[in-house]
């Protein structure tokens, strides 16, 4: 769900061809380049995918063992890794033998394991030889197929991890522990539900697969296209309508889509033109496609497959996951329109009308049941739903509401490609969180996640905002080399253990991660987002990843306000001690005020162009409104009887008043 190889595609397939080989090999860099296939294999490909998907569709609705239902996933995750991902570029013209044996041995693995039952379970304090060859072969197996869909840091960080496992009693203090033989690690990590078949496979198989179905049902119905004309038709004709159409339209397409990449590309090859128009240069206009693109990662219903690792992490439900994102998410698009009208208070707006494919009215009257799918998951969890069960009947709705009209109707050919697509676009997600079970079983083995808390809190001093800072700097170093998913699994189990020790809240702490998992998606050399805009534009790649920076910063302080403020949980939607509803609105309002007026320091410009000194007033202000505690010694030591955000929205009227008598001056 990080992706989806068909979406993208289909977005760039009004791109010339250069620039669509360009996006193709960015999609390539995300998901790994696929094998080209054709004839009776892609048949047989789509046919096993289909029925793959057809497996879980009905593992949601009737309940399937964790002993068949997770095995059998990994199984026919891996064994279509191997079809469609070759060992090397250079083999792409076919599948070869190595391909096929690869791929029933993964088979082979599954029926051992589902065969045992139980009983596997059972014996992994004392695994027999067939137990420890067929473990070791599942383990060679996940970390073939993961550098085929991902690349190759995933499984050298899982390398590194065994490595420790095995070896780490000849480490120095604090990283030594008493070692473990290979038999004991092998049993640990694939017999019991510690390891590979723990959380991040129970996750894959149940929601991340499910809501990937659900997202291709919804595009292969049309409901993206809908999205971005409905976006565009609203925002027509109005000042800077090019750059709100873009907002609105990630907005209303990220949510069932998730794939920050897919948005993007999608978007970005219908507005850039207009974009370009309106007065945005190459680098801008792709910083603001890769900004808009990325919300698609954070936005609900659907958010990244990350999102879903949460709940089971924390041991609640998605729906909680859904309402702790809601403010985020806007105060992220809210960040996005700021600069983008700032944009247009400099470029003077779009000058001409969008081309539109009809009015809004005649646009909701023909498509309004688009909508009706964006939101059911949410009305299914409202009247009590499971979250599996209610992503299962809103993709069953989906499929039936697609009937309404001849042009949208998921007939057989178009249903079909839906369904193998729910499987195919899972591919990479599905094989990083397998094997991120690898890493996951070694740090509970090992007792590795205490021991790194200890360490940064140890090189923090103590001080929670040090701690805070080093945390999100290890997760954004992490998330460079890996995609976001795994960026999160991995930071999750080691380093939120610091703030919860800091007394942090743990949905707080491991939100915060999320959060910094994300931006990874607009940071080099894995800037992925910008780098397809880039293609798209014309610009330069690494000068749009700034753009996109500028976009997305005000929204990415965000986060510290979780774990810093002690009212900052209401963010989340949850109420802070001693609190009420009206401070978790106020607490927003003054977060929403802080994020615009950083908005205002990062353009230097408002109404007209600020000088360094109104920048940087503006600047501290926007600090003092976000987080106001950081300023409470200063309050304390100046005497001032207001309080830090009132002390920022002060030097803000009082900049905007200077502001106001230059320009009358001049």
């Amino acid at each position: 769900m990080d992706a989806s190889d068909d979406k993208a595609r289909a977005g760039a397939a009004g791109l010339d061809a250069k620039v669509g080989a360009e996006v193709e090999k960015l999609i390539e860099a995300e998901e790994g380049a696929t094998n080209r296939v054709r004839g009776l294999l892609a048949t047989f490909i789509t046919a096993t995918a289909v029925v793959v998907t057809l497996f879980h569709l009905y593992a949601a609705y009737e309940i399937v063992s964790a002993q068949i239902l997770r095995p059998v996933h990994v199984g026919a995750i891996l064994f279509l890794a191997f079809l469609m991902f070759p060992m090397a570029r250079r083999f792409r013209d076919q599948v070869r033998w190595w391909d096929w044996l690869l791929a029933f041995a993964a088979v082979g693995v599954t029926v051992y394991i589902v065969s045992q039952g139980e009983d596997l379970g059972e014996r992994a304090v004392t695994p027999n030889q067939a137990d420890y060859w067929v473990g070791l072969v599942l383990v060679a197996l996940l970390l073939e197929a993961t550098r085929r869909t991902t690349g190759l840091i995933m499984p050298v960080v899982a390398s590194a991890f065994l490595l420790y496992a095995l070896f780490g009693q000849h480490l120095p203090a604090p990283w030594t522990h008493r070692g473990y033989r290979p038999d004991d690690l092998v049993a640990h990590l694939y017999m019991t539900l510690e390891g590979i078949f723990g959380t991040t496979v129970d996750v894959s198989s149940s929601l991340i697969i499910l809501f990937t179905i659900f997202g291709a049902v919804l595009m292969h119905s049309g409901a993206g296209k809908f999205f971005i004309d409905f976006s565009f038709a609203a925002m027509g004709g109005r000042r800077n309508s090019a750059g709100r159409a873009v907002v609105l339209s990630s907005f209303l397409m990220g949510g069932p889509s998730g794939s920050g990449v897919a948005t993007t590309v999608t978007i970005g090859t219908v507005a850039y033109p207009l974009l370009s128009k309106a007065g945005y240069e190459k680098n801008a206009a792709g910083g603001l496609l890769a900004a808009a693109g990325l919300g698609a990662i954070i936005s609900p219903p659907v958010l990244g497959a990350a999102a879903f690792l949460i709940a089971e992490f924390l041991k609640i439900s998605y729906f909680d996951v859904i309402l702790m994102a809601v403010i985020p998410t806007l105060l992220y698009y809210l960040s996005i329109f700021v600069m983008v009208e700032l944009d247009a208070a400099k470029h003077g707006g779009g000058a001409d009308r969008l081309p539109t494919r009809g009015t809004v009215w005649e646009l909701a009257r023909g498509y309004w049941f688009h909508f009706g799918s964006l939101i059911s998951i949410i009305v299914f969890m409202l009247a009590g739903f499971s979250p599996v069960l209610s992503v299962f009947w809103a993709t069953i709705l989906a499929i039936v509401v697609s009937f309404i009209r001849s042009d949208t109707a998921l007939v057989p050919p178009k249903l079909v490609k839906a369904l193998a697509e729910g499987t195919t676009g899972v591919l990479n997600v599905a094989t990083t969180c397998a094997t991120a079970g690898i890493i996951v079983g070694v740090t509970t083995l090992t007792g590795l996640a205490q021991r790194f808390a200890d360490i940064i809190i140890g090189y923090a001093a103590g001080s929670l905002l040090l701690t805070a800072i080093y945390t999100a700097a290890i997760v954004w170093v992490v998330g460079l080399a890996v995609p976001v998913t795994a960026s999160y699994i991995m930071c999750a189990v080691i380093a939120a253990p610091a703030l919860i020790k800091l007394g942090v809240p743990d949905f707080a702490a491991h939100m915060f991660i999320f959060y910094y998992a994300v931006l990874s998606e607009v940071s080099p050399p894995t800037a992925l987002s910008p780098f397809a805009a880039a293609a798209i534009t014309g610009g330069d790649p690494y000068k749009t990843t700034l753009q996109s920076w500028k976009y997305t910063m005000p929204a990415f302080l965000v986060p510290f306000a979780f774990v810093l403020e002690p009212s900052g949980v209401g963010l989340l939607l949850h109420l802070p001690k001693g609190g009420s509803w009206i401070d978790v609105a106020l607490l927003a309002a003054q977060s929403a005020a802080g994020i615009a007026i950083l908005g205002v320091a990062l353009q230097g410009w408002l109404f007209k162009r600020s000088n360094g000194l109104e920048t940087g007033v503006f600047l501290i202000a926007g600090v003092m409104l976000m987080f106001p505690s950081l300023f409470a010694g200063f309050s304390r030591v100046t005497g001032l009887p207001a309080g830090p955000a009132t002390v920022g929205l002060a030097l803000t009227l009082a900049v905007l008043a200077a502001m106001v008598q230059r320009a009358r001056n001049s």
